[in-house]
């Protein structure tokens, strides 16, 4: 995404008369002292962390907040451009960042929030979220992702491998059972590749093995199983598609995904409201027992009681924003141990009397003869229910491939692309491409990558460090949660969890903070999956959604 980095630096003009400078030698120059707007909370972020925590403040009846983003614009990671052209010149409208409602919800069971959203009765629109009917009705009529459809392809051209993906779903069955072992009897983590390789599944050198998995686990986690814990993998599988459903709904709404964002701001924010504070980009946060201060780099600031963190995990190893004092080492090790995952959909569109591929197909699987990975899934958005017509797809690499495109220059991956698209199709049947697109995830200063995934051998008490707070500084986010990361229901309860925590903290009805472990043990406890550090075990168990 070639978003600018919006940095405004003041310009401090010093106007020093004839006496200052005659008495200059006997008087020091006195610079007036920095006077820094004050808040009850400070939410670093507009994201959906950072705009649900200050709805939670604004639902407990507490409004003292302000929010400080670096963008010109609210949502974060959920982000979207104008990609093409339809027949009548206007662009059509492409998600960058996060793209899918993940887990419905299946009756009589719980629902997932978000999919709660895009489902308010259109009356209640009229009121506060007006702007969110469109989206509403987008989601839940025309964006069903079936996964069943998909095709696959090689170096010559379409070879069914399909039965593959049966062997690997009953690896995965047993992955999934010795996943629930480690975690009842308190046993040591693992990679996910060690946990698939024991359950049968090892694709070795087979290219379409390879192409399956990368389908079945990269996809999704956007690292491959060598960089993934083994248990959490399947704790993050199962607390959103077990409790509520195995259904996903693609988004391509053309206000964009994060208008439903905008539309729960909408709750507690007025048009211009003051609180709101967009292009701000921090640069220091400083803390201690009666406050937090926020140093931005155009040289204003903001001190206040509380302030919640939502940066990203990628932002927060980068070393972009400093901390005074330093983070203590138990909430360093907490950081630095988490992997920021980089997903990257690059676009094109072809034009639409000429489009090749099988468009009733939702998903065309490549397997590359000697890359496992190298622009391994193309999506179609050319079929009924999504943009028909457009000649538009996409094909998503992830972690190191993405690192590859993404410093690399456009034409080299057209042409990459190209090539692996004329393998499959033929040479002669792949016109020219009319737009072609994508964004740099890993190079965003505000996010420098796309979702977080956990490490192999992480234990929940080292999530935990990441996830508490330092007295006054608190932190939320999709990583801080312990079993929706990567998704934006994560980023959603955990920024409830944290306003809501706050709201007590000022009211005087809780006075607890969250618990950080230091010295960490080398595994979890049974009794540590519990609510104190974030995991509310119900969820993982739970088989509403299980078909």
């Amino acid at each position: 995404m070639q978003i600018p980095k919006f940095a405004f630096h003041t310009l401090v003009v010093l106007i020093v008369s004839c006496q200052h400078f005659r008495h200059a030698s006997t008087a020091p120059l006195q610079h007036p002292k920095k006077v820094c707007q004050k808040a009850g909370v400070a939410i670093l972020g507009a994201g959906v962390a950072g705009i649900t925590t200050a709805q939670a403040l604004s639902n407990a009846s507490l409004t003292d907040f302000v929010i400080l983003e670096y963008l010109p614009r609210v949502g974060g990671r959920v982000s979207h451009t104008n990609f093409g052209r339809k027949a009548d010149g206007t662009p059509y409208v492409v998600e960058l960042g996060a793209n899918w409602v993940q887990g419905l919800g299946t009756p009589p069971g719980p629902e997932n929030p978000i999919w709660t959203l895009v489902q308010v009765p259109s009356d209640q629109y009229v009121c506060h979220l007006r702007l969110f009917l469109t989206l509403c009705e987008l989601i839940t009529e025309r964006s069903y992702s079936d996964y069943d459809s998909i095709a696959t392809f090689n170096e010559t051209g379409a070879v069914d491998f399909t039965g593959l993906l049966d062997e690997y779903e009953n690896a995965y069955a047993t992955f999934e059972q010795d996943a629930g072992y480690i975690l009842t009897d308190n046993l040591q983590d693992r990679s996910a590749r060690s946990g698939l390789s024991l359950a049968g599944w090892k694709p070795e050198k087979d290219a379409a093995a390879q192409a399956v998995e990368w389908w079945q686990f990269d996809f999704e986690y956007s690292v491959p199983p060598e960089q993934s814990s083994h248990e959490f993998a399947a704790i993050n599988n199962n607390s959103t598609f077990y409790q509520w459903s195995d259904e996903n709904n693609f988004v391509h709404d053309e206000r964009g995904f994060n208008t439903f964002i905008k539309g729960e701001a909408a709750t507690f924010l007025k048009d211009q409201d003051p609180r709101l504070l967009l292009n701000t980009v921090v640069a220091n946060i400083s803390y201690d027992g009666s406050g937090v201060t926020i140093d931005n780099e155009d040289g204003s600031c903001v001190q206040a009681d509380y302030a919640v963190c939502t940066f990203s995990v990628g932002v927060l190893q980068s070393d972009a924003i400093t901390f005074k004092p330093e983070l203590p080492s138990w909430k360093q090790n907490g950081i630095e141990t988490f992997i920021m995952g980089t997903y990257t959909k690059i676009f094109i569109q072809f034009p639409p009397d000429q489009v090749f591929w099988n468009n009733s197909y939702q998903y065309l699987l490549y397997a590359d003869p000697t890359e496992r990975g190298y622009y391994p899934v193309f999506q179609s958005l050319d079929g009924e229910g999504f943009l028909p017509g457009s000649g538009i797809i996409f094909v998503t690499v992830v972690q190191s491939q993405s690192y590859v495109v993404e410093s690399q220059d456009d034409q080299i991956t057209k042409d990459q692309v190209l090539a692996v698209l004329r393998n499959m199709f033929g040479a002669e049947n792949v016109p020219e491409p009319i737009a072609f697109m994508y964004p740099r995830w890993s190079l965003e200063p505000w996010a420098y990558g796309s979702y977080s995934n956990w490490p192999p051998g992480t234990t929940l008490e080292m999530h935990q460090n990441l996830r508490a707070n330092i007295g006054r500084l608190y932190f939320a986010g999709e990583a801080t949660s312990a079993q929706y990361f990567g998704f934006l229901h994560g980023a959603w309860v955990e920024g409830k969890n944290v306003g809501e925590k706050i709201a007590g903290l000022i009211k005087g009805t809780i006075q607890t903070e969250e618990v950080h472990y230091d010295p960490l043990h080398g595994t979890t406890f049974v009794d540590e999956y519990d609510s104190t550090n974030g995991f509310i075990l119900e969820s993982t168990f739970s088989t509403y959604g299980f078909k």
